[in-house]
Order: C-alpha cells, then structure tokens, then sequence
C-alpha cells in the first residue's frame, strides 16, 4: 500500500483526496496545510468550477502537519503530492526531492522555464520520479482521441485546433501576476500546449497574436509550425468578459481519413456540448460512448497512473516532468510573440 502525503489542502487538493478514496492501492497517510480549520478536517469552504463542494472531513489516523518540511520528513510516505499555488512548486519539489520522496505536482511544474528545469534537475538529484498532473488527457473525451490517433486506423496526423477560453476569473486575487498564478497562458492554455506536445512532438515556431492585461497575455490565437511542413496545429485560450460563458473547451483534430471532433461550453443557466465524434472520410459520423461521465473520474485514471508509476518505476510519457516542462516554453514562446509581434523559435535539445 502506497502512502501519500497531500501538502496544500485547497480545491485541487479536495479533488485529489476525492480521487485517493476511490484507487485501490493508495491511502492518503498525511496532509499539511496552514490553515487551522482545514487542517482540523473542516473543508466546507471549499469550492470549485466542478465536483461536489468541500466536505467535513474525518482525519482521524491521518497525520497533520502546518510544516512542509515535517511533511517530507515523514518515513511513513512514499510520495508528496503538491498542490500548492504555482509559486510555491519549486520550494516544495526540491524539499521532497532532498528529502528522497517521489513527487506528483500538480500542473503547472513552475510559472517560468528556469523553475522548471530546476525542479527537474533536484528530482534528478534526489534519485526521485517527478510526475506532473496534466490531467486532460484523461478525461474520456481526450482519451478516447488519443486511442484513435495511437491505433493508427485512420492514417498519420495532420494537425488540429483547440480551443479553452473562460470568463474573468474574478475571484482569484492574484490569477494575472506572473509570479504567483502566471495569467491564462500558464494556468489555463497550458493544458492544451502539453497535449500538442504529447500528440505532436515540439514545434519549431509558435506566431501569436493577442491582448494583454497587466505584464500578462490574457487571450490568443496560436499557429504551432513543425518540422513536417503538412502538420497545421492552431489555438485560442484565455479570457473573455462575457460572464456568462465561464468555460469552454474542445478540439478538431485532423488525421489523414477522419476527423475527430469535440466541443463543450458551460453557460450559467446551462452546458451545451457538442459530443465526441469521428467523421470519416467515406461520410460516416462515428459517436463514441463515453463509459464515464463522473467528473472526477479523470483526476481518478491520473492518479492510477501516478501509483502505477511509483509501483513500477516506470515513468509516465503523459505525466513526465519533462514534457511538463516543454508545455511551460510553448507557453513562454506564444506570450513573447503576443508582446514582440514576431514569430517566436522553439528550441529543439
């Protein structure tokens, strides 16, 4: 039985103690957070924009910790799981990773790509797996892409466009500073730039055209360039001031004898979707069934896939630290476009 640590009990931390609970194999041993009510079990404050609302929670046989430190220095735990701010990433990875703790962190890895490879290079040191949680591409629409994609039924990629656009997140305080939250791009768009780069590999050049808030973009258009010069990847992401579309996202996605199309938007008075389908190129329109529609149940296969990869010590190709760490310069590389007017060339090691 795999023992874990949770440090930072806020929605993202509620999300995954609601996940451990349903993944057999794995028991939350330990949590740490500052806050004197939820540390004593009391996360009834606790809200977010899905899954059930913050809860009482019975922590009796759990150890509770106000230190991080005292967190990592648990012999009982076999990993941390950081859902800290994005600030807090880096301090908090190098203390598990020092500590000899396998860490999973929540997304993004770090708000800049010096942080990022920082956190890599103390997982390195500290002999240590470092996991990332991407969680989108377990969600059962994205899921079910990839598996066709992978099977190769219907031909090579050829490029795609994805979309994830929110209302202004007027409750969070800090969403547009750079040194805390990171803005649209690192909070919200990262979730479609690491699934480009699961799916296609890193572009060679990003152009992005934009609008800022602050020292930060706040909404754009992305056209990705890659070595084969037939892949076409495209994306808008960020933020309207329209409140009554507080979330959208979705994909088309092209390969040479389908596309796979999928698109959801939540309105407040409602959700409309347009459900997963497959178009083929002989006109057929395919209509997946989704086995899952529990909101949760995404967070619950990362999860499974995170105590697979402690078990196994396999590392994860969807939850690596390093293509965490490529999505933060997709990420760097569009918000320089957006701020100088120009093409932007992405690295290649």
């Amino acid at each position: 039985m795999l023992k874990v640590g949770i440090a930072g009990i806020g929605f993202m931390g509620w999300i995954h103690w609601l996940a451990y609970q349903r993944i057999p194999g794995v028991q939350v041993a330990a949590i740490c957070e500052r806050d004197a009510k939820r540390l004593a079990g009391d996360w009834t404050d606790i809200q977010g924009n899905f899954g059930p609302p913050g809860e009482q929670v019975d922590l009796e046989g759990i150890a509770t910790y106000e230190d991080l430190d005292e967190l990592v220095q648990d012999e009982a735990l076999d990993f941390i799981d950081i859902c800290l701010p994005p600030s807090f990433h880096l301090p908090a990875i190098e203390a598990a990773a020092k500590a000899g703790k396998q860490v999973f962190c929540e997304k993004p890895l770090a708000l800049n790509l010096k942080d990022c490879d920082l956190a890599n290079q103390a997982c390195l040191r500290g002999g240590v797996s470092l996991l990332v949680g991407h969680v989108l591409p377990f969600f059962p629409e994205y899921q079910i892409a990839r598996q066709e994609i992978a099977s190769g039924k219907y031909g090579d990629l050829l490029g795609g466009h994805f979309k994830r656009v929110i209302s202004d997140p007027t409750w969070l305080t800090h969403f547009y500073d750079p040194n805390k939250v990171g803005g649209p791009l690192i909070d919200l768009h990262i979730h479609d730039a690491h699934l480009i780069r699961l799916l296609f590999g890193m572009p060679n050049e990003v152009t992005s055209i934009g609008r800022t808030r602050d020292s930060v973009v706040s909404y754009c258009d992305s056209v990705f360039r890659f070595a084969d010069p037939k892949v076409c990847v495209s994306t808008c992401s960020g933020v309207i001031n329209q409140q009554g579309r507080p979330f959208t996202h979705g994909f088309e996605i092209h390969l040479e004898r389908a596309t796979i199309h999928f698109e959801f938007a939540g309105f407040t008075d409602c959700g409309e979707s347009m459900p997963l389908k497959i178009l083929t190129s002989d006109g057929e329109v395919v209509r997946p069934t989704l086995e899952n529609s529990d909101p949760l149940q995404g967070f619950i296969s990362e999860i499974t896939e995170v105590v697979h990869s402690i078990n196994t010590g396999e590392l994860s190709e969807i939850l690596a630290g390093e293509l965490a760490r490529d999505a933060i310069e997709m990420c760097q590389a569009q918000s320089e476009s957006v701020m100088t007017g120009q093409s932007i060339t992405i690295r290649h090691d």
